[in-house]
């Protein structure tokens, strides 16, 4: 046990270092794009990445202004979804509630990022899907090769762990750091942190 914090955090350094720069401007100038459009950010995850999502959403919403919202923000929706449709079509059928169109855009938090061959969080690939079929563009932050979302998506940056001992943490970790970048960075942020 001993040393293990400093070599974690080393860890962690790796992998900040290793994060593609361009990319993430890249992902910053699409994310402007869609504000400039009056398109709405549809923030999804699960379990942890869920999280993340629902923090993601007042980000974007307060800093960047953009309009952002997550599906399981509003649990009695959801669960009443999952209850009726199904849990692999609960996200899909709330984005055709909420009439997401070409202008609109998906972001995925997620550290596989799903997996049809393994039916692994089938209800964010069937979002992706429908995004895909109304011509909305699919952001993400995800884990490793990054699953259908890194295949599918239009602007996916992918964490990697390199041992792949800590990719769970790592890659939900670094959703935070990133979509924090991203709302801090001069082409998004509108409004002023308190601190």
């Amino acid at each position: 046990m001993s040393g293990f914090s400093k070599s974690y955090l080393d860890f962690v350094v790796e992998v900040a270092n290793s994060l593609d720069t361009q990319h993430l401007d890249d992902i910053a100038d699409q994310l402007r794009a869609l504000r400039d459009r009056s398109g709405r950010l549809f923030i999804l995850g699960v379990g942890g990445s869920a999280a993340n999502a629902s923090h993601a959403v007042n980000d974007f919403r307060k800093l960047a202004r953009i309009e952002a919202y997550s599906p399981s923000d509003n649990v009695a929706e959801l669960t009443a979804r999952i209850n009726d449709e199904g849990w692999d079509r609960s996200y899909a059928d709330w984005l055709v509630a909420s009439n997401i169109t070409s202008k609109d855009a998906l972001f995925v938090l997620s550290v596989g990022g799903g997996s049809v061959e393994k039916n692994v969080s089938m209800n964010l690939i069937k979002a992706v899907d429908l995004a895909k079929e109304k011509r909305s563009s699919v952001f993400g932050i995800v884990g490793r090769d990054g699953g259908y979302v890194a295949k599918e998506g239009n602007f996916v940056l992918t964490v990697q762990d390199p041992g792949g001992e800590f990719t769970t943490p790592i890659t939900e970790s670094f959703q935070a750091v990133i979509w924090h970048l991203l709302v801090s960075s001069p082409k998004l942020k509108v409004n002023p942190t308190k601190w």
